[in-house]
């Protein structure tokens, strides 16, 4: 997880004898503490590792070598309910401004020809956190700030902490059988894969995975890879947590693919009345949802371009959305096609979904019209 937009803290937050011995954009050659909250430095002349204590305000170090880090303290503690305490990490790519050696990352999904990583953890006993290799990406070839797509691989979790959003079915990748998260954490969207059971190295592809978040319809080739990168998300303790080797390469020599414009194609209603019907499927918590919401063209010929609106009950707000543009004002919500989705077939549909806050129970809404038109519910 990246940290939030914010200035870095003073190294005044340490207490006093705390060693920081390597400030953003150093070198490591021999083992390197770093106890700067955003502290960085480089190893092999290819990868940077980070700190990147972004959770918390108590102290976190690491103990840098030339194949990885370890956490040597870490005093934070959170709530298993919210945020970890930070993702000390190393990486290939640009997180922040700060871009590992030599990259050609941000590089488009569709020039990529190959990208593999192999990445070796020691885990401990006592402590709860998660083992997570993220991959970023986002729709421009961005260096800075928060990306809009992050895929985290869950090789280990401990402790009562489970991935953002909800569990959305299963994939086969790398040679394993992963349970698939999607959501948003208010940021950015989400989808994670999480391990059955604790895996402590793994050689795989990285594309295999960018590749399975495309057919989902979370991004397209256009999308820019900006980084990958692989660390520990803590929640309670760690001291011990380490990832002993890591690897990637990122190759190009795919085909360009030239961004689709912003603007949607123009709506045209639905052919025939009744020439729609929408599937709404949520799932709801304490004070949460989501929902996914599949448009089927009912009618005879194509729907070029398309806008969903129905109203949703009281208490609902929406907060972030995939696969469309949703705005909300008062209870009425209107959802547009992206550019590269606003054509549905006859009998083709269309799909996309969201999530929002909740206050009270949960219903589901009960109408909904395409381009002006009623749509039946299936």
């Amino acid at each position: 997880m990246k940290r939030p937009l914010r200035a870095l803290a003073a190294a005044g937050l340490l207490a006093a004898g705390s060693i920081v011995a390597v400030a953003l954009g150093g070198t490591a050659s021999a083992d390197t503490q770093i106890c700067e909250q955003y502290g960085s430095t480089t190893i092999q002349g290819r990868y940077v590792v980070q700190n990147n204590r972004w959770g918390t305000t108590a102290q976190q170090c690491i103990n840098v070598t030339d194949t990885g880090f370890e956490i040597t303290t870490q005093n934070g503690s959170n709530p298993t309910n919210g945020a970890p305490t930070a993702y000390p990490s190393v990486y290939l790519g640009c997180h922040y401004t700060n871009c590992s050696p030599g990259t050609n990352l941000p590089i488009q999904v569709s020039q990529i020809s190959s990208a593999t990583s192999s990445i070796t953890y020691r885990y401990v006993s006592g402590a709860t956190y998660n083992a997570s290799y993220d991959i970023w990406l986002d729709p421009t070839p961005k260096r800075d700030g928060v990306n809009q797509m992050e895929i985290m691989i869950w090789l280990n979790r401990q402790g009562s902490i489970q991935p953002i959003g909800s569990p959305v079915g299963t994939a086969t990748l790398a040679g394993r059988t992963w349970e698939v998260w999607r959501g948003s954490n208010g940021s950015n969207n989400v989808i994670s894969y999480v391990a059955p059971s604790a895996i402590s190295s793994l050689n795989f592809s990285v594309l295999d995975f960018i590749n399975d978040v495309r057919n989902r319809g979370a991004i397209t080739n256009s999308w820019y890879l900006t980084s990958i990168q692989a660390g520990f998300e803590p929640w309670q303790g760690g001291v011990g947590l380490a990832v002993t080797s890591f690897s990637a390469a990122v190759n190009g020599g795919g085909n360009p693919t030239t961004p689709p414009p912003t603007t949607p194609p123009p709506t045209t209603p639905p052919p025939g009345g009744s020439g729609c019907a929408v599937k709404y499927t949520p799932n709801s918590w304490d004070n949460g949802f989501t929902a996914d919401v599949q448009i089927t063209n009912t009618g005879s010929s194509a729907i070029n371009g398309w806008t969903l609106t129905y109203a949703l009950p009281a208490g609902q707000q929406v907060t972030s959305a995939w696969n469309a543009t949703v705005s909300q004002s008062g209870s009425t919500v209107t959802a547009r096609n992206l550019s590269w989705n606003g054509s549905i077939a006859p009998g083709g549909t269309a799909s996309f979904g969201y999530q929002g806050t909740l206050s009270g129970s949960y219903s589901s809404p009960t109408s909904f019209s395409l381009n002006g038109v009623a749509c039946s519910r299936s």
